[in-house]
């Protein structure tokens, strides 16, 4: 058995582009990130082949699926399709804290 853990606290976060960072765990199978949203960052739509679940930990966000627009806050989650375009614009002054996981695995994530 390959039995791989971690934690969040001492994950370092990646730098992706300005207002976004992010950390990430996978598994054979899925993946998970926490990704840190700032206000006013530049959103980028874009789409993947992983189902994903949303979780939002802080802040608030309105989450764009195709032309659907649904507004989470704390505690709020979502369905990503597979292949479905999608990105999240940042509500307010606070940074977001979202948690997804990918499955499948995200290699480009590991």
């Amino acid at each position: 058995m390959d039995l791989h853990s971690a934690n969040w606290n001492e994950l370092e976060w990646e730098h992706v582009r300005e207002g976004v960072d992010r950390k990430a765990f996978s598994g054979t199978g899925a993946t998970i990130a926490m990704n840190r949203l700032m206000p006013g960052h530049e959103p980028r739509p874009h789409s993947h082949p992983h189902e994903q679940l949303v979780y939002i930990v802080s802040g608030q966000i309105d989450f764009h699926v195709e032309d659907t627009v649904r507004r989470l806050g704390p505690g709020g989650l979502l369905v990503v399709p597979g292949n479905a375009r999608h990105w999240g614009v940042v509500v307010g002054d606070a940074p977001v804290i979202n948690v997804d996981v990918f499955t499948p695995r995200r290699t480009e994530y590991a």
